[in-house]
C-alpha cells in the first residue's frame, strides 16, 4: 500500500526531490538534536522522517534509472 506522501513523491521531478530530500534531513538533524537535548513529544517523528528520506532516495533511483 502506498502512503499519500510517496504519490506526491512520484510526481515530482528529481530537482524537486533532492531539495525535498535536503529539507528531510535538515529535519531529522533538529529532531536528533531536540530529543539529545530535552526529548521529543513524538520520538516516533524520528522514525517517519527516516522513512520518507527512503522513500525519495528510492524515487530518485528509479528517475535516475529510466
Amino acid at each position: 500500500m502506498k502512503s499519500s506522501k510517496m504519490n506526491e513523491y512520484v510526481n515530482m521531478s528529481v530537482e524537486d526531490l533532492q531539495k525535498e530530500l535536503k529539507e528531510l534531513k535538515q529535519e531529522l538533524f533538529k529532531l536528533r538534536f531536540q530529543h539529545a537535548l530535552n526529548g521529543l513529544d513524538n520520538p516516533k517523528k524520528i522514525k517517519l522522517v527516516k522513512k520518507n528520506i527512503a522513500r525519495v532516495n528510492t524515487e530518485i533511483t528509479k528517475k535516475a534509472n529510466n
